[in-house]
């Protein structure tokens, strides 16, 4: 996207947010679901197609103009990015990296008109151990049978297609060549989506089981028809979800920080504002620092990608750093708030709730530091 083009956007985009969507929270809360109103405005605003290539209907942005404007829309509660980021985070990339033409052009074009996707991942028993994966796809006739159950599915209730990666050999093989990525409609006879969760946190976005018992796929299902190259294009496309998260939590970290200096200049103590007592001051500078902080890693990394460079490492690296930022300063914002903070009636409590995730999905902390380190040591390794 034009560079004019994006700053015009993003001032409409903060205009939207504080005008149209923080409003829309107190009703989100309640009823746990994004108004269908706002849901067309966001689609006729081409927050479903981002990412995608404007020959596809997309705004074409690039990785940076991607985060910024993640990192704006998650001003907001959780719940709108939620919707959006699995369109033009994982399953964008994904087609884009490893799909063919004719996948690109079915797909592309109905995700960026607002069809919602979900990435199928995550089981019962595995995670990032994709070795322990069950879900297994057999090629049957001209097409392939899937069976297996993904749990944790982001948008799976809504969902109209799914990237779903599963099996495709009861051995484990090197480089994960086991596994494939196969793009599933979601109607196909066969897929059960299972009663959402009840969570912590973050209404509004919500997650469910999908249940796959003899699900029949013809043979241009598999992404890219390549077999053994799902968890590669997966890891790819999860460099861009670690991005998208982390620049979510640096969103969130912003409005929390926001809300407790507004508290911090209303609430009175000892006849003065609590703004006045340095120790409040600490916690909102230690907050501010550290918002910047990350802020400057996502751009760095954004940059990074948009270059060429491979930031598997960068990008969970900043991952890692805004999510437990993101959690440190929501903690110290139910701090000055006091006991007010522990109240569903404000919002520093609900904060606190939402912001807890962002250190477990796209791999939690301990997982993507174990990453690191493994590229640590073997870059070392390679120097000696």
């Amino acid at each position: 996207m034009d560079a004019g083009v994006f700053d015009q956007f993003i001032e409409q985009l903060q205009r939207y947010v504080r005008e149209r969507l923080l409003p829309a929270e107190k009703q989100i809360i309640e009823t746990d679901r994004i108004p269908e109103d706002i849901m067309r405005e966001m689609r006729d605003m081409g927050l479903f197609g981002l990412t995608m290539p404007e020959e596809f209907g997309g705004a074409g942005m690039n990785i940076q103009q991607y985060t910024r404007t993640v990192r704006e829309l998650s001003y907001a509660m959780p719940c709108y990015r939620s919707i959006t980021s699995i369109n033009i985070g994982m399953v964008c990339s994904a087609l884009k990296n490893g799909g063919t033409e004719e996948q690109k052009a079915e797909w592309l074009p109905r995700l960026a008109a607002g069809e919602i996707a979900c990435f199928g991942l995550t089981e019962p028993g595995s995670g990032s151990d994709s070795a322990a994966m069950q879900t297994m796809a057999v090629k049957s006739g001209n097409g392939w049978v899937l069976n297996g159950t993904k749990r944790y599915i982001t948008n799976a209730p809504h969902a109209n297609v799914a990237l779903i990666l599963a099996r495709t050999s009861k051995e484990a093989l090197p480089k994960n060549a086991h596994v494939s990525a196969f793009l599933v409609p979601m109607d196909t006879p066969g897929i059960t989506v299972g009663k959402p969760d009840k969570k912590m946190g973050q209404a509004g976005s919500h997650i469910a089981d999908i249940i796959m018992e003899d699900v029949h796929l013809a043979s241009d299902s598999l992404l890219g028809l390549q077999e053994g190259r799902g968890f590669i294009i997966a890891m790819q496309s999860l460099d861009n979800g670690r991005l998208s998260v982390g620049s979510a939590a640096t969103g969130y970290a912003r409005r929390a920080l926001d809300s407790a200096l507004r508290y911090a200049n209303e609430r009175k103590a000892f006849g003065e504002p609590i703004a006045n007592f340095q120790l409040i001051q600490q916690m909102l500078a230690d907050s501010e620092i550290e918002i910047y902080a990350a802020e400057c890693m996502l751009e760095d990394a954004a940059r990074r990608a948009d270059l060429g460079e491979n930031v598997l490492v960068k990008a969970a690296a900043a991952k890692v750093y805004a999510s437990e930022m993101c959690g440190r300063v929501v903690d110290r914002v139910v701090q000055i708030y006091g006991g007010a903070g522990y109240l569903a009636e404000y919002d520093a409590e609900r904060f606190f709730r939402d912001s807890r995730i962002y250190r477990i999905y796209e791999g939690t902390t301990q997982i993507l530091q174990l990453q690191i380190a493994k590229h640590m040591l073997r870059e070392w390794a390679q120097q000696g």
